[in-house]
């Protein structure tokens, strides 16, 4: 067994919001993909922390539906706005509406928007793996520069923060795309970390593990959720799974003047799975093995050492 049998005791979930009310007034937020999932609850977190929030995506009824249920539940402001993070022009066009709705260029833009899917490789066409990069890491950039040549031409500081993906530094089968795409996104953020910081723009990223939510499980796994949340929990040392509440509020608190000196970072959130083995061939078997198993081996190698037999523990 090489995760924790009872994070419940040890690792609890607490999805109430960290940081004190009214941390982001007068600060606007603006998050992509932020209709549902990941993106619904930072946007949400946003809200409840005094910040007017605009959520982006393609689906606007969906936008809405959220847009409205944010307002309800956090009294904050929050617009929907239809937009294609892949349209440079569009993505202009948004960015002019936010403005002209409430009232500046925002402080803070989330980079949320992704797409993905398991595929092996060689079924790939050239419109698929298009289409991730396209939206991931041409969206990330077309969002970013965008607001950071408002932010710069208006002497305007920014907070940037895009949700990147464990497997971007190592990279990962069947996500070619995916791994790609988030790579390209981790070192536009160092690069800008140092380009931009002479204008007030930090940039940050945060690479979380598994968060179930409705997106990821549809398009990451071909069983159903509950076999899926069973067999992935094993792979954590924590024992669960990351919850879109846990991402917010770290979203949240790299984003505030707390963490104002915050540049360039890339902080991941996994419950420590990406540490499990550590890569090398000390394999999971090793955690079955009992206090038994473990002096017979010990006694093994300090024979073959010359240093003879420890007694038992």
């Amino acid at each position: 067994m090489a995760h924790c049998k009872t994070p419940e005791k040890f690792f609890p979930v607490i999805k109430s919001v960290a940081l004190p009310k009214g941390t982001f007034a007068n600060k606007i937020a603006f998050v992509t993909g932020g209709g549902t999932g990941l993106g619904k609850a930072i946007a949400t977190n946003f809200a409840h922390l005094g910040a007017s929030v605009a959520i982006a995506a393609r689906r606007l009824d969906v936008l809405e539906k959220t847009a409205n249920e944010i307002r309800t539940n956090t009294g904050s402001t929050c617009e929907a706005f239809q937009m294609d993070v892949k349209d440079p022009v569009k993505v202009a066009k948004v960015l002019d509406d936010v403005e002209q709705k409430l009232g500046r260029t925002p402080d803070i833009l989330i980079n949320n928007a992704a797409g993905n899917f398991i595929m092996a490789t060689e079924r790939l066409s050239p419109n698929a793996y298009g289409t991730v990069i396209d939206i991931v890491l041409k969206g990330t950039l077309n969002v970013t520069t965008e607001l950071g040549r408002r932010c710069i031409r208006q002497k305007q500081g920014a907070r940037v923060l895009s949700i990147s993906t464990l497997y971007a530094k190592a990279g990962a089968p069947f996500v070619v795309p995916s791994a790609v795409a988030k790579a390209g996104v981790e070192n536009m953020s160092k690069s800008l970390a140092t380009e931009w910081a002479k204008h007030g723009l930090r940039f940050n990223a945060i690479a979380p593990g598994i968060i179930q939510t409705e997106g990821a499980f549809g398009q990451l796994f071909a069983g159903s959720t509950e076999d899926a949340v069973n067999s992935i929990k094993k792979t954590v040392p924590a024992g669960r799974l990351g919850q879109p509440e846990e991402i917010a509020n770290l979203v949240t608190f790299m984003c505030s003047d707390y963490m104002s000196w915050l540049n360039g970072a890339i902080i991941d959130l996994d419950g420590g799975q990406q540490h499990l083995n550590h890569g090398s061939h000390m394999g999971p078997f090793l955690h079955e093995w009992d206090q038994n198993k473990w002096e017979e081996t010990e006694n093994l190698i300090r024979g073959r050492s010359g240093k003879g037999k420890k007694g038992k523990m």
